[in-house]
């Protein structure tokens, strides 16, 4: 199986992509059309400030782990999702392919199977051993949701160290722009003519804060949390799967069974584990629509595919 815990590099994909562009040129237009250098919007102190500021809190409150973990999210936030509904049915054939070695060999013949070609997900293969160790179907679902809940509650720590940088943004923005008064207040008696660019400064401070929240730590915050959640949704899927293999329930019952997590244009209503070609293909040609009409419960089914053996 394909999938894993940390998906690899994906690219980028498009809409965010040119959304992104798309509003970074309106920001940058809106400059250029009201100032006369970009230069005058360029701060290196107040960007030490609130960048560092941003980053320093975030480390003393929480893990080096999830810190390090969130700031990398933010690169990749412009990337494709690592899972799709295409891996989720990619995941049920293999469950389902997995139940017809269970019910042609026994656990034996699924061990030797996984031996040969391990699954590189550790939440399959923790699964997968509950399976083998032929614990009952109940207590694979408490342990699996208990370990689906776990890794959840692991994934969500970075989602809140980018909500808290981000919260954190504008307050060190604001510090910055205290500062540049503070500069400015002190240098008040000698001279009157650098008021005007001191100030300015000292105001873009609050904009690099409010900007970076708004448009940098908030959208990587959403785009995590929807990674996770669609971690934690194939989660659940696989552990339904992972009982259904420890009860010895029917590929065509799994393949029934776990359609109901996929979107009506992903679901399968075929065997996808039958042997039989020319039977698959003339369920594929009728379509998938007329088929499920056609076959209507699992007896018409089974009924059909045998007919089609024929």
């Amino acid at each position: 199986m394909a999938s894993s815990d940390k998906a690899s590099i994906q690219p980028f994909a498009f809409a965010p992509a040119i959304s992104a562009g798309f509003g970074l040129f309106l920001v940058v237009g809106s400059i250029a059309v009201s100032a006369t250098s970009f230069q005058a919007f360029f701060s290196l102190g107040g960007l030490i400030i609130v960048v560092g500021g941003v980053v320093a809190v975030a480390f003393m409150s929480f893990q080096t782990g999830d810190v390090a973990t969130a700031l990398h999210s933010i690169t990749t936030m412009l990337r494709q999702p690592g899972k799709t509904h295409e891996d989720l049915r990619s995941d049920i054939r293999c469950i389902m392919e997995w139940s017809r070695l269970v019910n042609e060999r026994g656990t034996r013949g699924l061990e030797s199977k996984i031996d040969m070609n391990r699954a590189s997900d550790s939440f399959i293969n923790y699964g997968l051993n509950m399976v083998l160790s032929d614990y009952t179907p109940d207590d694979v679902r408490a342990m699996m949701s208990t370990a689906a809940d776990a890794s959840y509650e692991r994934d969500c720590v970075p989602v809140e160290v980018l909500g808290a940088m981000a919260s954190h943004a504008p307050a060190f923005g604001m510090v910055g722009t205290l500062i540049g008064m503070v500069t400015m207040l002190g240098n008040l008696s000698d001279s009157t003519t650098s008021i005007g660019s001191t100030l300015a400064v000292a105001f873009l401070s609050t904009l690099y804060g409010v900007l970076s929240a708004r448009l940098i730590y908030m959208p990587a915050a959403t785009k995590l949390q929807q990674d996770v959640d669609s971690r934690r949704f194939r989660h659940q899927m696989i552990t339904e799967g992972m009982v259904m293999l420890a009860a010895n329930k029917s590929p065509m019952y799994i393949q029934d069974r776990l359609n109901g997590f996929l979107r009506p244009d992903f679901r399968d209503y075929f065997d996808a584990t039958a042997k039989d070609t020319e039977a698959i293909g003339l369920v594929r040609a009728i379509g998938a629509a007329d088929a499920h009409e056609m076959w209507g419960r699992h007896g018409a089914k089974v009924r059909y595919l045998k007919a089609a053996n024929a």
